[in-house]
């Protein structure tokens, strides 16, 4: 696990129970991503987390800190530092889309003034400037989404909570979702924490997952080093290997397993490059046809996380 200073967020021995059923099992931790993906199945307690952060549920034990505010004693600290799209809509019909993101400004603490002014710019930022006048009832889906991107970016927060906000979107709606997404992580003004189903945008935005299984931690894994680690692991395929070429393989110090006669699968150690394994094939007239780095895709991860 990686920690940086005290963490974006620590989780603090956290339990959550709805009367005698316990949601979240003493979960701790702490996350240092710029942008941190928030995965797991349906019940395993993700948006129980993401609610208890928010202040919405009190933990029966422990507690989490955000930023250094401890949700049980600083809530109004922490509220004013986050910003929150939830998955599910909730928005006043009638209402034009300026004046709501306006509205939600002035929740956040903004004065009035000053949140219509944001408000504008927030919804020219995820591209419904010109739409920004009319109600929320006529919008269609994909518009909805960025209308809930917009209110929850207006006031500026360091954290922002997304909770599945590709979700039903058509593929150019979700592509400029996600490019809204990865532009806000790399301003460096805000961290982000994206729960989704969809492991493909997880991994296209986040440099961090956590996965949760029936209430608790089944990984904590920065992907940024699983991906360097994994540039260790090489498929090979060959043309006229020969047990001398093997050997030279297992002589290099290189563990290998042999994939039937033409393919090879080889974990590099230190100190050893991938000149070295030309070297040997042309040392003993092998060719090399393809190589390739193997490495952990999310879901290769996640399945990991699953069978635990």
């Amino acid at each position: 696990m990686k920690i940086e200073d005290q963490g974006i967020i620590e989780l603090d021995r956290l339990r959550v129970q709805f009367g005698k059923r316990r949601i979240l099992y003493d979960i701790e931790g702490a996350l240092s991503g710029r942008c941190i993906g928030l995965l797991g199945p349906n019940g395993a307690g993700k948006t129980t987390l993401i609610h208890t952060l928010l202040g919405f549920h009190v933990p029966a034990s422990g507690t989490a800190r955000i930023f250094g505010n401890d949700i049980r004693g600083g809530a109004k600290q922490v509220r004013a530092l986050i910003g929150y799209m939830p998955e599910r809509d909730s928005f006043i019909s009638h209402m034009t889309c300026v004046h709501f993101v306006r509205l939600m400004a002035e929740l956040s603490g903004l004065p009035s003034g000053a949140a219509l002014e944001r408000a504008h710019e927030a919804l020219f930022y995820v591209g419904l400037g010109e739409a920004r006048y009319r109600k929320l009832g006529t919008y269609s889906l994909g518009m909805k989404q960025l209308a809930k991107l917009a209110q929850a970016i207006v006031h500026g927060p360091r954290l922002l909570f997304l909770d599945e906000p590709t979700n039903g979107l058509d593929p150019p709606a979700r592509k400029k979702m996600l490019e809204l997404i990865r532009e806000i992580r790399d301003s460096g003004r805000t961290h982000i924490i994206f729960s989704s189903h969809l492991l493909h945008d997880v991994e296209e935005c986040c440099d961090e997952v956590l996965i949760l299984k029936d209430g608790r931690i089944a990984a904590n894994c920065n992907l940024e080093e699983e991906r360097r680690a994994n540039r260790k692991f090489i498929e090979m395929e060959t043309r006229g290997a020969t047990s001398e070429f093997v050997r030279s393989i297992d002589e290099l110090g290189c563990e290998y397993a042999l994939s039937g006669e033409h393919r090879m699968k080889l974990v590099m150690q230190d100190g050893i490059e991938i000149r070295d394994l030309y070297r040997i094939a042309a040392a003993n007239n092998v060719q090399i046809r393809r190589l390739n780095f193997k490495r952990d895709s999310l879901e290769d991860i996640f399945l990991k996380a699953m069978e635990l």
